[in-house]
């Protein structure tokens, strides 16, 4: 009979002890709409992922050190207490060449007969981050310069981060190409949110009339609000009463909207969009979706617009486009051939 009395009481306090626990994850669950929604630089954050500089224990003014022995490393100033990190990876066949030389062999190399592509990244990490490296090394060796860097609070760039800063770090660094590359073709390529950045950009450059020679976006979205709101870390709210008022408003309020259905629409200038079926991270149909906005719009009426889709057989998820065999030949289709030249 005691013993029957003790288990008892063993499982109500087991009870307790769990009921307490479920209450008070119910209770963080709850709270935490409302501290989004009084402190909506949280949301900036999460946007950003900028705190988050993946892999972590790197030099990034040894670009070497992650097997670009053809790359250098500078710092430019795009407005007073801004400075950010810029890599430019020559054309591999240039690799030999290039060991020991300045900062000023590389940019005269911009003249060089070889196009230029202005990467921009999406967010967490930095330039130095494995799979941009990767996609480096691919064009590099395809025979492109390869001008990245990371945006003011990312890496080692200094400087408070916001969309109207990503988009202007972007514009300062194309027009340094500009003024270095002579008339070599520059395109640009974006990423991710890289891709709301490179947008922002292009639909800038057209509307001044120095659109760039074509405009890559890989695994793009629509805008900010839509892929907010199909991004995985919002599955547990997504049915939350208020979700728009609670996640999605703070967003909108921040300024941060990076609109690519709307810029688009604006743009006069080739566009490629990559994008593959089992991305995780950026739905495909948002790719897919921007593709149909885009494709009869009248700003393109002169112009190639293409879409890639990649089988989600492949695996290439949300950053191993760069892994495709089929890449090469999608760029010299879609860019034009880019002709190795011998080193000289």
């Amino acid at each position: 009979m005691k013993w029957q009395r003790g288990s008892g009481v063993r499982r109500k306090g087991l009870w307790f002890r769990l009921r307490k626990i479920l209450l008070c994850v119910l209770g963080f669950y709850i709270a935490i709409p409302f501290l989004v929604k009084l402190c909506p630089g949280i949301q900036a954050k999460l946007i950003f992922l900028n705190f988050v500089r993946v892999p972590y224990f790197i030099d990034l003014k040894k670009p070497q050190d992650q097997g670009l022995n053809h790359t250098c490393n500078y710092y430019l100033q795009p407005e007073e207490d801004v400075t950010i990190g810029v890599w430019h990876t020559i054309p591999a066949v240039w690799w030999k060449n290039a060991q020991g030389k300045d900062q000023m062999w590389f940019e005269d190399a911009l003249a060089s007969s070889h196009p230029i592509i202005l990467y921009l990244h999406g967010n967490a990490g930095t330039r130095g981050g494995d799979h941009r490296v990767e996609l480096y090394k691919v064009l590099s060796s395809l025979g492109y310069h390869v001008v990245t860097f990371d945006y003011r609070g990312w890496g080692d760039s200094v400087g408070t981060p916001s969309e109207r800063g990503m988009t202007y770090d972007a514009l300062h660094v194309f027009d340094w190409i500009k003024a270095r590359s002579g008339d070599n073709p520059v395109y640009i390529w974006g990423h991710s949110l890289g891709t709301g950045v490179a947008t922002n950009l292009v639909r800038r450059l057209c509307e001044r009339e120095t659109p760039p020679d074509a405009l890559i976006l890989e695994s793009p979205f629509t805008n900010i609000r839509e892929e907010a709101k199909s991004h995985p870390f919002s599955v547990i709210y997504r049915y939350f009463p208020g979700f728009d008022w609670f996640f999605l408003d703070p967003i909108t309020s921040s300024g941060i909207k990076f609109a690519n259905d709307e810029n688009v629409k604006h743009i006069s200038c080739p566009l490629l969009i990559l994008h593959a079926e089992d991305d995780p991270v950026v739905p495909f149909q948002l790719g897919r979706k921007l593709y149909n906005i885009a494709a009869p719009s009248r700003s393109f009426r002169d112009f190639k617009v293409q879409f890639i889709p990649f089988h989600s057989d492949l695996g290439y998820r949300h950053k191993y486009i760069y892994k495709s065999p089929e890449l090469p030949r999608i760029l010299r289709e879609f860019l034009g051939k880019s002709e190795p030249e011998r080193q000289h």
